[in-house]
């Protein structure tokens, strides 16, 4: 059966220093020591890279072992650099997107790519998208906020507006995960506050209007939504208590919009799984990793094969959804 992984991130075997290069904080620059490949950010280690980090050889082969045969890949969040100059980021997205779209141009029963914007410089974004769409990315992956613009903000809707008319998927993954600085220990901003972005980041679309203004946008949340799914209910019974607070700039009731977003399966645990097939609906789940970093699935497809579901269940969450989300054929992959 093919099994497409729509969740997977690789960075280029390397990068401009663009620290360096502008004497601007916060990019992220690769050092290599003793044979190690190091990520520094404003000069504080931030995580090291091995060999499937960039090498698409040693990706697919890895991939293979699973039954894998498609990975979507998109850049590594710490990239998207919203917080710098947008000319400067649109400098390094501009790398990894051609570096992406050179990928799926020589693996092209493998690999399909996903663009990064300069979102802090939404001009700039819509002219990389368009760029991205020439050059043969699929879609676009953007961070659950913005520096200080959640997703409903208006400053990023005509972003948002020209992705659904080029009909580019839409990748929506937690970064800067909040309260990071109130809780340093125990990896909590990656075990607590990556959930609670993806809750933010679909609130934010749902109330603020973004779905039902452009109802033909094919968005996915990574990480099957983060804790979004398991409090809807509280969600909507703060929409109903409250339509003061909470349906400002929408009247519509948050659970009418289960099914008109996609989630990605990476939730490890199989109860967890099963209560989003019934919550977002089996239609709008798709396999998703997290590839190749500790917190992704580490036998990819693992979780979903853990189900038993039925053949044709189990297409749609392996390729189905994806292909749709996508906008492509079975046929590009299968002889």
């Amino acid at each position: 059966m093919l099994k497409i992984d729509m969740h997977a991130h690789i960075l280029p075997p390397d990068w401009p220093n663009l620290t360096a290069k502008y004497g601007a904080p916060g990019f992220p620059y690769l050092v290599r020591r003793d044979g190690r490949h190091l990520i520094y950010r404003d000069g504080r280690f931030f995580r090291e890279i091995w060999g499937n980090s960039w090498d698409p050889e040693q990706r697919i082969a890895e991939f293979a072992q699973h039954n894998v045969q498609v990975q979507v890949l998109s850049t590594v969040p710490v990239m998207f650099s919203y917080g710098a100059k947008g000319e400067h980021a649109l400098e390094l997205g501009r790398h990894l997107n051609d570096h992406i779209a050179t990928l799926a141009n020589d693996y092209p029963r493998h690999i399909v790519g996903l663009g990064t914007l300069p979102m802090q410089s939404p001009e700039l974004a819509i002219a990389e998208l368009q760029r991205c769409h020439s050059i043969g990315l699929r879609g676009i992956q953007i961070g659950s906020h913005v520096n200080g613009w959640n997703l409903d903000a208006p400053e990023l809707f005509d972003v948002f507006e020209a992705m659904q008319d080029l009909s580019m998927a839409l990748l929506v993954h937690p970064w800067q995960m909040m309260g990071a600085d109130s809780m340093p220990k125990y990896w909590l901003p990656w075990l607590v506050g990556m959930p609670a972005e993806q809750s933010r980041a679909i609130c934010c679309m749902i109330f603020g209007g973004v779905f039902e203004r452009l109802p033909d946008l094919r968005v996915c949340f990574a990480h099957g939504g983060g804790s979004f799914p398991a409090t809807v209910g509280r969600i909507e019974h703060g929409f109903r208590m409250r339509p003061d607070l909470v349906a400002t700039d929408n009247k519509r009731n948050p659970r009418e919009y289960l099914g008109k977003f996609y989630v990605d399966s990476v939730v490890h645990d199989p109860q967890a799984l099963k209560y989003l097939l019934e919550v977002v609906g089996e239609r709008m789940v798709m396999l998703g990793t997290d590839y190749p970093f500790p917190l992704g699935e580490q036998q990819p497809g693992s979780g979903i094969a853990a189900l038993q579901l039925s053949d044709d269940k189990a297409a749609r969450l392996y390729h189905g959804a994806a292909l749709e989300w996508l906008g492509l054929d079975k046929g590009q992959f299968v002889a």
